[in-house]
């Protein structure tokens, strides 16, 4: 599966999220995203998406927001503690997306989840519980994400 995995603020590519569904073939598209210029970033990962075409959007925390701004047709989003309310523009999200956010997350209230799930109509079931930070980088949220790329 191709995935452009979008990063998030004080993050850069290859980390441990990325690396972990690397092990498990998929190919990842991994720009770096400048963290003070949030319309650059969603520039740089419209163009990447653009160019690279590939199955599967997944943001993190700010690239969650990036990855809400893209014009995605047809491409599935997978958001990981998208802080939306934080650096986006976009309040709902298409239907088909899935989100996994920690309820313990002390950087993106877990209520701000909830919040985009009823802007977007999207039933509780695209939300997936998981972590107990905002990394969502232990093993069980790990799995979980490498599960949400196959619905």
């Amino acid at each position: 599966m191709k995935i452009l995995y979008l990063h998030g603020w004080q993050s850069v590519p290859g980390g441990v999220k990325p690396t972990f569904l690397e092990q498990f073939g998929h190919t990842l598209y991994q720009p770096a995203l400048p963290p003070d210029d949030y319309i650059e970033a969603v520039r740089i990962a419209q163009a990447e998406l653009d160019e690279r075409h590939p199955d599967i959007v997944v943001g993190s925390s700010r690239g969650g927001a990036v990855a809400m701004s893209l014009t995605a047709d047809g491409i599935p989003l997978v958001l990981l503690c998208p802080a939306w309310k934080r650096w986006g523009r976009v309040s709902v999200v298409k239907p088909g997306t899935l989100i996994l956010h920690s309820k313990a997350d002390d950087v993106i209230p877990f209520e701000e989840s909830l919040e985009l799930l009823r802007n977007s109509g999207l039933t509780e079931s695209s939300l997936i519980v998981t972590g107990q930070d905002h990394r969502l980088a232990d093993e069980e949220s790990l799995q979980k994400l490498n599960i949400a790329l196959r619905r």
